[in-house]
């Protein structure tokens, strides 16, 4: 028995190397697989951007789609204007160019919001001042008139500029989506105090909050609260007002989202 054990044991040792061979037949055939599949994809990929080229340019929900199918391939249509995507298609310059509008909004509004402003507000300033672009403010049909890029596109060209080291980078506060401009590192408590001001259950004005209303929705002692918020008005993201006894903390980057919101509604 033990002989027959050991010769057990030989036959898998002697076994072992034609095993690894067969193993790296299998995967190298995978890896060529998986390579014409990709390759195949790409083919696709390149053909459905064709066909709907000015679906891409000018829908910002269709180019939305199309960014999102492109990601798992590693193809990246914003990387270069020389290359195949950018002759056909153009759009890495649309947000090249979208990037530079955007970067000049914030830094202008900068003195007002400490360097932090939604995107919303973003695109409102920009709607309203009539910014066209290469591609993006052309209808695909007469039915669809205004702006036509999104929300998701300026993310879209933040992301391109925070790529480059420019300090800028979006972050989300509760429901909304906020540009960073400046090199401020905002925590949790932060980012909670800001949630509070876009809350209009809060007890104070949507955009306004007060020390006791962080400490009544936080459960937080005041220290903290205060810390909090004295670093916000310090970076100029918040600004203090004082009635009758009563310190009250605007955020610009919120009330301002919420007025610009209530217009567009009206």
């Amino acid at each position: 028995n033990i002989m027959a054990h050991r010769r057990g044991r030989v036959g898998v040792g002697r076994a072992g190397p034609k095993f690894t061979k067969k193993a790296e037949e299998i995967k190298a055939v995978t890896l060529t697989s998986a390579i014409e599949t990709v390759e195949k994809l790409e083919v696709k990929l390149a053909e459905f951007a064709k066909k709907h080229r000015k679906e891409i340019q000018h829908d910002p929900a269709f180019r939305k789609k199309f960014l999102e199918m492109c990601a798992p391939l590693g193809v990246d249509p914003l990387s270069s204007e020389k290359g195949f995507w950018g002759k056909m298609l153009g759009i890495g310059e649309f947000y090249y160019e979208l990037a530079v509008k955007v970067a000049e909004v914030c830094l202008a509004s900068k003195s007002r919001n400490g360097g932090i402003i939604s995107v919303s507000e973003v695109k409102h300033i920009l709607t309203k001042r009539g910014t066209k672009f290469q591609f993006a403010h052309v209808a695909v049909d007469s039915q669809q008139k205004g702006c036509q890029y999104s929300e998701e596109d300026i993310i879209t060209s933040i992301k391109k500029l925070s790529i480059l080291g420019s300090g800028f980078r979006t972050i989300e506060v509760g429901t909304s989506v906020m540009i960073v401009s400046v090199p401020t590192e905002l925590d949790h408590d932060h980012m909670e105090i800001m949630k509070i001001a876009q809350d209009s259950d809060s007890g104070s004005e949507l955009g306004c909050v007060s020390v006791k209303d962080v400490c009544d929705d936080t459960k937080w002692n005041k220290e903290r609260a205060k810390r909090a918020l004295d670093l916000l008005l310090s970076k100029g993201m918040a600004w203090l007002d004082v009635y009758e006894g009563v310190e009250s903390y605007w955020f610009p980057s919120v009330w301002k989202e919420s007025s610009d919101s209530s217009k567009q509604e009206n």
